[in-house]
């Protein structure tokens, strides 16, 4: 039996899922004769509560202790309405009409008080998935030999993963303001999903050092020490004395531990594009374990969500995101490589390598800075990245760059979607082809990748913050 903690990461992941497809179904209703209760709880609460109130993914309608307020109509009308935010339960106020909202809440009230029937059967949750649009998995598009499953499908808003020696992953979230740990079930195949902390700020950073935990949220950076041995306990955590931008665009703290034993974490630009020369945005610093010794390592850099660290020379390597309204096909997103500290990467003068900004070039030459690796394209928002240093992959596979592209959000025809698999030889890019496609379909989006990360059997995980679940490749050589 799942514990209450796994249950609520069971409610609240799967629920994340439904608000998009029932705003989809809302339109039907809202433009027509307003439809029976019955056929309202049908369409917009029969996948999370069961078509008989009897509780599925979410919890039963009927008898059972209420948590958020007597179960009468009016209550009922303010829950509907508002939403649960902390359970992830969706507002409708703004879906449905209020005679909609009156008439569901009058009849959840009028069945309030009947007992609760049996609890769905796995062939029940296994429906009330499938009505939440969890994609087709072989839609997917993998090389020769390489396969794609759901390692965990309870993650709202799964960011960036780090894996601990023990074989537990760690995942910031966005919106949910969570710290999540994937504990690898006994066949090692799935995991189940633990709350580490709640109530952040947008915690969408996770490294590890030294044992410890180490979390960016917007304005600060927490660690949670030992955390391998306190994971499910909501443990304590400790601030770092280091000052940060608090600047919500994009403000978001990604952090990585790096080969020297430092904490390297990026401060992204305050605005699509702007001067940073003289403020600590659109920079990358690193500082020691404790916070102390915040140094400027590169600048110029728009906003990078994604960086590593190549396994043999140990330089950095980082996407960047492009600026915005220039166009549908320029400039490109990049990848970078910072060898040395130092270096500028021409933000916000030059973008691309090759495109001066029309309204901060000044003259400057976009020879004056550091060139991408490689141009990834306009718009693809490449965010996280990371070298296989893994040996299920065949050869050619290992010690080479994958990208999470998330995609796009402005561009008339939708890019990126996709894992990159960037081939190297000596620093310098070979080739740039899909490794995993498949999360845009046609023009319908079913995920967007998010980082990547390697266990210890040689097999992927992919973060998808848009499904908010973690999928996991793997090579079988058939």
């Amino acid at each position: 039996m799942k514990s209450p903690a796994l249950r609520s990461a069971t409610w609240v992941g799967l629920s994340t899922l439904l608000p998009a497809l029932f705003a989809a179904l809302a339109p039907a209703h809202a433009a027509g004769t307003v439809s029976s209760a019955e056929q309202l709880y049908q369409t917009h609460c029969a996948a999370c509560h069961g078509s008989a109130m009897q509780g599925a993914i979410g919890p039963t309608l009927g008898a059972h202790k209420w948590l958020h307020g007597a179960p009468t109509k009016a209550n009922l009308v303010k829950v509907i309405t508002r939403g649960v935010p902390e359970k992830d339960m969706p507002s409708w106020g703004k879906t449905l009409s209020a005679a909609q909202i009156g008439q569901l809440a009058g009849y959840i009230a009028a069945n309030a008080n009947k007992p609760a029937v049996a609890p769905p059967t796995a062939a029940a949750i296994a429906a009330a998935k499938a009505q939440q649009n969890i994609p087709d998995l072989n839609g997917f598009k993998l090389p020769k030999g390489f396969h794609i499953s759901v390692y965990a499908d309870q993650v709202a808003a799964a960011r960036s993963m780090v894996v601990s020696d023990s074989g537990i992953v760690y995942v910031g979230s966005r919106k949910a303001g969570k710290v999540y740990a994937l504990v690898p079930r006994a066949d090692k195949q799935q995991a189940d999903v633990i709350t580490v902390a709640e109530g952040l700020e947008h915690p969408i950073g996770v490294t590890l050092l030294n044992g410890a935990l180490y979390v960016g949220e917007i304005s600060r950076v927490i660690r949670f020490d030992q955390i391998d041995k306190h994971y499910a306990n909501k443990p304590a955590y400790t601030v770092l004395k280091v000052k940060l931008p608090n600047d919500k665009w994009h403000g978001e703290k990604v952090l990585k531990a790096g080969p020297d034993g430092k904490l390297y974490i990026p401060v992204g630009a305050p605005c699509n594009v702007c001067e940073t020369e003289d403020s600590m945005h659109a920079k990358i610093y690193r500082m020691n374990a404790d916070g102390s010794g915040l140094e400027e390592y590169a600048r110029g850099v728009r906003n990078t969500v994604g960086f590593d660290f190549h396994p043999t020379t140990k330089a950095l390597w980082f996407t960047d995101n492009g600026r915005d309204e220039m166009g549908d096909n320029t400039p490109s997103c990049e990848l970078n490589i910072a060898p040395k500290p130092g270096l500028h990467f021409g933000f916000p003068y030059c973008h691309g390598g090759v495109v001066p900004d029309p309204d901060f070039a000044h003259g400057r030459s976009c020879e004056e800075f550091e060139a991408p690796v490689a141009k990834l394209g306009p718009h693809v928002a490449p965010l996280g990245m990371t070298f296989y240093t893994g040996s299920q992959f065949p050869a050619a596979y290992r010690n080479q760059a994958y990208i999470a592209e998330h995609g796009s959000w402005n561009r008339s025809t939708k890019s990126g979607y996709s894992v990159r698999l960037i081939t190297l030889y000596n620093s310098k890019v070979v080739t740039d082809t899909a490794f995993v496609d498949g999360f845009l379909r046609g023009e319908e989006v079913v995920g967007r990748p998010v980082d990547l990360v390697t266990l210890a059997d040689g097999s992927m995980l992919i973060s998808d913050d848009y499904g908010g679940r973690i999928y996991r490749v793997t090579y079988d050589g058939k």
